[in-house]
């Protein structure tokens, strides 16, 4: 199936992937560390630039925010920055002034190390929601990860770890391509199992790269990344308070300048948003108590927004993602989903395909291999396609399966 999203669905040409996360861009280093708001394991993570870069970011839009995104909306303003400072284990949200004040001192003890101002340091939290974050172990954390701080893959490797809440797996991606005659890296990392829907869900992700650009320029590259990609994925239907992408552009690949509307300027949108296409599938892929990964893609649709509506139906349906895990090839859940989207559609004109499988055609049943069918639903990655035959109109999104582990994970969150 052919639509004008393919280029999250594959690697361009023009880009060269490499073992490597935040670290992987010249002047970026990176630490994680135990601090004590988890047991036993890291729960802090500091990113660093050489010089100060050029940032800019996008935030969750759902109206409750945590106060440490709250300070890192106030803080990427200027779209400038040095450093990224999370911790997980805890959420810094709806605790009043003081989730605030401790922001604050977060940022404040990590520019003190770096000798920038607070306000070039951005700063993040995840976790649970209405408890005060215990900041004399933010600080001693910051410290500690300064001492701690390095170029190396390993040390990036830490910092993925370090953001993880239900994860069971650390994510990162990074990617070399070539602009203006130079040599650019851009690198990722990003944490998400849970809590995850378009509009940004319970997700942060910190993109590094040494490609010199303006600072609102970036943004808007950031912009046109995250739609395809971050916002383009879900596992159970919520969005959070604590989600945002942010990136930082330090310059030291020594290009010049991007210009808007140059081929380097395509080059470098195609690269963040692979970056970010395979951030937001590695969420998806290690959602909560998830088994399989699965595209799903619409075509055909009259118009944008209708496309959009029914990606979105068919991958929040809890009947949809129960029948992916049980692999019941019930093609009628998903039409179902797709009619009560809000779309307009003729339901007479519907295909739907389980991977190369044709299971519904013009809205009404085929005959078709059972085995087949259990084959494709047993795989990992699970491929479903819509065709209206309605317009030209296309849209998709990576979700996953709904097993019992969703339950168990999410019945004891705070214990």
């Amino acid at each position: 199936m052919s639509n004008d999203m393919d280029g999250v669905h594959q690697k361009p040409d023009c880009l060269t992937v490499i073992d490597g996360g935040v670290t992987a861009p010249s002047g970026f280093r990176a630490a994680g560390v135990a601090c004590g708001l988890k047991k036993s394991k890291r729960d802090l993570a500091l990113i660093v630039s050489e010089k100060k870069a050029s940032a800019a970011g996008v935030f969750t839009q759902n109206v409750v925010k945590g106060h440490s995104l709250q300070l890192c909306r106030r803080s990427i303003s200027d779209h400038k920055a040095q450093a990224v400072v999370i911790n997980s284990g805890n959420a810094n949200a709806c605790v009043g002034p003081d989730g605030f004040a401790d922001a604050e001192k977060m940022a404040a003890c990590a520019a003190e190390h770096i000798g920038c101002t607070p306000s070039d340091v951005l700063t993040g939290s995840t976790g649970v929601i209405g408890q005060r974050l215990n900041i004399d172990a933010v600080t001693f954390g910051i410290d500690l990860a300064f001492g701690q701080l390095s170029d190396s893959r390993e040390a990036a490797r830490a910092a993925e770890t370090a953001i993880l809440t239900t994860d069971l797996r650390p994510k990162s991606c990074a990617v070399t391509c070539q602009v203006g005659g130079r040599q650019i890296t851009i690198g990722g990392m990003a944490k998400g199992s849970g809590m995850i829907h378009p509009n940004m869900a319970t997700m942060i992700a910190v993109l590094t790269t040494d490609c010199q650009i303006e600072p609102m320029h970036l943004q808007a590259l950031l912009s046109q990344a995250v739609n395809p990609t971050f916002n383009r994925i879900s596992v159970d239907g919520d969005t959070s308070v604590c989600d945002m992408v942010v990136v930082l552009a330090n310059g030291m690949a020594g290009n010049t300048v991007i210009d808007p509307g140059s081929e380097g300027e395509q080059i470098l949108l195609q690269a963040l948003t692979y970056v970010c296409s395979q951030l937001a599938q590695q969420i998806v892929a290690d959602g909560e108590g998830a088994t399989k990964m699965v595209d799903i893609r619409v075509k055909g649709a009259r118009d944008a927004a209708d496309a959009y509506r029914i990606v979105q139906s068919v991958g929040r349906s809890p009947l949809v993602k129960t029948a992916l895990f049980g692999e019941d090839a019930n093609w009628g859940r998903i039409l179902t989903a797709a009619g009560y989207s809000g779309a307009d559609f003729d339901p007479a004109g519907c295909d739907i395909y389980l991977g190369d499988l044709q299971v519904c055609s013009g809205g009404l049943a085929v005959a078709f291999d059972e085995m087949k069918a259990k084959q494709i639903l047993k795989q990992n990655s699970i491929l479903i396609q819509i065709n209206l035959q309605d317009g030209s109109a296309s849209d998709h999104l990576w979700t996953c399966d709904f097993s019992d582990g969703y339950i168990r994970i999410n019945g004891s969150y705070r214990s």
